[in-house]
């Protein structure tokens, strides 16, 4: 069935199989996003939703480091399915699994033992230091079960088990939306309440995937004994793994800069952007569902030297989610006053938030194109344009643009530096899409 899904089944089909279940576990993490925030909010404290804004970034890191085992792994063992070694895929899969674990433990570590002086560089002030570090010192205690997610969760799709990998991520959100305001009403605990319900919901989801994986999967396994991986296979997984890092690291220091950059002009514009980020998740995660979704199938196929199928699933990619991107502009820009009043219903927060939403919104079909070139970069095993694309949408594209717009448009300029770094980078990934298909041409002939 998981061979003729891969193989046979027609692009549309497959793609949304795959792509699907990724998508609605994006959703239901919005849903909790969107309520965690709103609980935060609904404190009416300003400076304590602006401390959590300004350690928000820190979810983002632990992410970004999971990302390191997750899609890299899941990246090699798709496409040793795709080639037929399927002992070596399960192999990859127990390596990853417990680095994971070990991995996680290391961080913990140093951002426990670095608290002040990482706080001090997300821009934490005396006004939101209470807050922030309450927020902090939870999110780091469970740094482990955070990191530890992406992976097996990402690796399940290797095998058609979206479905599977879907159902953790609920799991742990529906906790998360639970026990968000009894942590934080309940138990009067505040931005320390939202950090614990994060990671309790994380570690939920956890023991959820351990079983998926021991359970439901024919071709995976948590097994410790299968741990012997060669040098070359974890340089492939690190190759991978790392750029599909640093993504989600740039996002992390995009955060950071933006709110360095707007604490000039108050912590009430910080708190605005904070709520504007967070729905703008909205359209980046559905966006960002649909294109790594659809991963295992490029990577299987790509080791499978299945070339026509290859081109007609970048096709459907590429329209789909570039469609996709532009309905959801449309929408938001619309309708993003309302959006951000149910957040918070202050006049200069709903202004500032609805620019700020807009501007986050314009450039989100050019977003498309980088996030299916960063999916297929990553699939192929293109560990050149996977590196340049990480480091460009939310980093050294976005650092020039940001600090030239703002300094020709001052605030303004400010809130439209990621608009123009969307069609840079899309610009940039369309010659690397260019570069690869012409060497996958040539290399089958």
């Amino acid at each position: 069935m998981e061979n003729y899904l891969f193989e046979k089944m027609p692009v549309p089909k497959a793609y949304m199989k795959l792509a699907l279940p990724v998508v609605l576990s994006m959703i239901v993490s919005l849903v909790y996003n969107m309520v965690d925030t709103y609980f935060i909010a609904l404190t009416g404290v300003q400076e304590l939703v602006a401390g959590v804004s300004l350690v928000a970034p820190m979810f983002t890191l632990m992410i970004a480091f999971g990302d390191i085992f997750g899609l890299g792994g899941s990246s090699a063992i798709s496409r040793l399915l795709g080639e037929k070694k399927d002992n070596e895929a399960k192999k990859t899969c127990a390596f990853c699994i417990w680095i994971s674990l070990v991995f996680g433990l290391c961080i913990s570590a140093i951002l426990l033992l670095f608290r002040t002086q990482i706080l001090g560089l997300l821009g934490v002030g005396k006004d939101t230091y209470q807050y922030a570090n309450a927020y902090y010192t939870w999110i780091a205690i469970g740094a482990v079960s955070i990191i530890f997610s992406m992976v097996p969760s990402n690796i399940l799709r290797t095998e058609g088990l979206a479905v599977q990998s879907m159902a953790g991520s609920i799991i742990g959100s529906i906790v998360n939306i639970i026990f968000d305001p009894i942590f934080i009403f309940g138990l009067n605990q505040g931005a320390a309440g939202a950090a614990m319900a994060t990671v309790l919901g994380n570690i939920i989801a956890d023991i959820y995937y351990v079983y998926a994986v021991m359970k439901k999967s024919k071709r995976l396994t948590c097994s410790p004994s299968h741990m012997k991986v060669t040098g070359r296979r974890i340089r492939d997984i690190l190759m991978i793994g790392i750029p599909a890092s640093i993504t989600n690291i740039m996002q992390t220091f995009m955060m950071v800069m933006t709110n360095n950059f707007l604490l000039t002009y108050g912590t009430d514009k910080v708190a605005a952007m904070g709520i504007a980020l967070k729905v703008n998740m909205i359209t980046a995660l559905v966006l960002v569902g649909f294109a790594f979704g659809g991963q295992p199938l490029v990577g299987y196929n790509y080791g499978a030297k299945n070339e026509k199928r290859l081109k007609n699933i970048l096709k459907f990619a590429y329209l789909f989610e570039m469609g996709l991107g532009l309905l959801f502009t449309i929408l938001m820009c619309i309708f993003a006053p309302q959006i951000i009043k149910v957040f918070m219903d202050k006049p200069d927060i709903i202004t500032n938030g609805a620019m700020m939403l807009r501007f986050q919104q314009i450039g989100m079909t050019f977003m498309s194109v980088s996030l299916i070139s960063t999916c297929v970069c990553q699939a192929v095993g293109n560990a050149g344009g996977a590196f340049v694309l990480s480091i460009s949408r939310q980093g050294v594209i976005y650092v020039l643009a940001l600090f030239i717009m703002s300094n020709v448009f001052g605030y303004t300029g400010v809130l439209v530096s990621q608009a123009c770094s969307d069609v840079v980078t899309a610009l940039i990934a369309a010659v690397i899409m260019l570069k690869i298909m012409k060497k996958l041409t040539n290399k089958n002939e």
